[in-house]
Formats: C-alpha cells, sequence, structure tokens
C-alpha cells in the first residue's frame, strides 16, 4: 500500500516544528543545572533592570555568533544573511525563554504569588543558558539525517533485520545512562535547593515533573535529531521499543538519583517515604536528561 504523499507546505510545518523541537531540547540540555542554583534564582530577584538588559545583549550577542556559523535550523544556504542570523537569533532567545519559564512554574519557583519583577529577573538569568543552548542545538549535538538515511541505504548502517536483541545493548543503554544522570546530577544532589523544591512542590506537580522528564528523555534521543539518533532506532536491547527504553532508562535515572541523595546525606534511612520520593522525583528530571545524553554518546 502506498504510503499518503505529504504536501510542500505539510513538509515545510514538519520541518519547521521539528527544528523548534530541536532547539528546545538544546535548550534543556544546557540550561537544566543552572535551574537548581539558589543564587541564580536570587541573582534575577535583586539585580537592576540595566543589569537585566546588559545581560540580554550580551546573550544576544553571544547567540548571534553561533547562529552565524550553524544555528538551531537547517539551512540550505551557509552562512546565512545578517538580516536572517539577526532574525533567528530572536527566535533562538525567545525558545530558550519560553523554555525556562516552562521549569521555573514545574518546580514552583514561579508561581501566581511571585511578584513580577522577581518573575522577570529569573526569567532574563534563568533563560540565558537556555537560549545559548538552543543555538548550539545543531552545531554541537544534531547529527546529519541525510547522511545517516545514505549510510542505511548503502547498508553501512545496519538495519533492524540484521541486529538482534541482546544483553550487551542492554548494558550499554544502562550504563550510558548512569554516566550522564550522574554527569549532570551528582553536582546538585548536595544542595540546599533539593530540600527547598521539595517544600514548594505539591502531588500534582509531581505528577507533571514525571511526565516532563519522560517527552524530554523520548525528544532528546528519538524525536530531535541529533547525533546517533538513527542508529538509536537500530539498537538492539531487551527493551528495544522507544517507549519501553524510554521508561527504563528513566527509573535506572531515579534509581542513580535516590543514591546520589543517600551518598551525600542529603536523605537518609531514617527519613519519610514520601520525603525520599519527592526527591528523587526532583533530582531525576535533570538525572533523566543527563541520561539521554549519555545514551546519545553511544
Amino acid at each position: 500500500m502506498k504510503p499518503p504523499s505529504t504536501s510542500p507546505i505539510s513538509s515545510l510545518w514538519l520541518r519547521e516544528l521539528n527544528d523548534l523541537i530541536c532547539g528546545s531540547l538544546g535548550g534543556f540540555l544546557f540550561g537544566i543545572p543552572l535551574l537548581y542554583t539558589m543564587e541564580v534564582w536570587w541573582v534575577g530577584s535583586f539585580t537592576k533592570p540595566w543589569i537585566r538588559l546588559g545581560a540580554i545583549a550580551l546573550t544576544y550577542a553571544a547567540v548571534f555568533l553561533f547562529n552565524r556559523t550553524a544555528g538551531f535550523r537547517h539551512h540550505k544556504k551557509s552562512p546565512m544573511s545578517w538580516l536572517d542570523t539577526a532574525m533567528e537569533s530572536i527566535e533562538a532567545m525567545a525558545i530558550g525563554f519560553t523554555c525556562a519559564a516552562y521549569i521555573l512554574i514545574l518546580l514552583r519557583e514561579i508561581n501566581q504569588t511571585t511578584p513580577l519583577t522577581e518573575i522577570l529577573g529569573k526569567l532574563v538569568f534563568e533563560g540565558l543558558p537556555f537560549s545559548l543552548g538552543v543555538a548550539l542545538a545543531r552545531s554541537f549535538l544534531r547529527g546529519d539525517r541525510d547522511s545517516s538515511i545514505a549510510e542505511q541505504k548503502t547498508g553501512t548502517l545496519p538495519t533492524s533485520s540484521q541486529t538482534s536483541a541482546n544483553f550487551n545493548d542492554t548494558l550499554t543503554d544502562i550504563s550510558a545512562t548512569l554516566i550522564g544522570a550522574t554527569t549532570v546530577a551528582f553536582s546538585l544532589a548536595p544542595t540546599d535547593e533539593i530540600p527547598m523544591l521539595a517544600a514548594a512542590t505539591s502531588p500534582i506537580w509531581l505528577i507533571a515533573i514525571i511526565i516532563s522528564s519522560l517527552l524530554i528523555s523520548y525528544g532528546i534521543v528519538f524525536i530531535a535529531g541529533f547525533i546517533n539518533q538513527n542508529k538509536r532506532f537500530q539498537h538492539r536491547g531487551w527493551f528495544e521499543n522507544p517507549l519501553s527504553e524510554t521508561l527504563l532508562c528513566y527509573l535506572v535515572s531515579l534509581v542513580a538519583s535516590a543514591i546520589m541523595l543517600w551518598f551525600f546525606q542529603n536523605s537518609t534511612f531514617s527519613d519519610p517515604w514520601n520525603e525520599w520520593l519527592r526527591y528523587v522525583l526532583l533530582l531525576g528530571l535533570p538525572a533523566t536528561i543527563g541520561g539521554a545524553a549519555g545514551r546519545l554518546a553511544v
């Protein structure tokens, strides 16, 4: 049966959506550690407006330079024109600030009682690393899908029929997840930010954190088109399905988070189980993102 054809306009919108997802996930990879740093929350709360404007201007200049060489979109002509680069830099910063606002709301650092000036300050200083991550997404993280497809056509990339489920692939997934989760979350586990965030989080927001962790992890590995994505689809472990792999690696990241919290005595065996659960789920968000990045490397 012949698959339905996609109109040029639909293809254009799909490409645009994919570029935006790629940029957003690049922002999460680079910006998530600073979201767990209370000093950054405070800096954003008391800095003067002209300092915030200066920080935005400096970040825009850096994003402009990154976009001049690569950007988060795929362009046929490189380098882009100065005007296109300027417009895309504004888009990159808008994506970065939107992603930062989403996580700040998720962590309850921005809520209905937060003053407007404090919201703006937090968004400025937390959104800056996200904006840099958006601009760097394609140049550092995104693979060349066309070349991967060509490899598959020429047989240099193994197809699903050429691979088989085996223990080694599953072990590789778990090891890469542990390494990535530890790299990102190890420095966050002993900090006071985890108890502070846990005190402000209710069960409904914990469920939102679980869903967001799974969606971001799935998007980084299987949607964004970062390096080795096509090879990931060819990977055959015991949990070879993308959904089951995402769930397994999320559980591995949570276990790693629990061990790190215990290692630094931020949680002990005498603490109640619901406190453990809140701490682990909160630290599990950056750990899961790190674990997804780790799996891209294998």
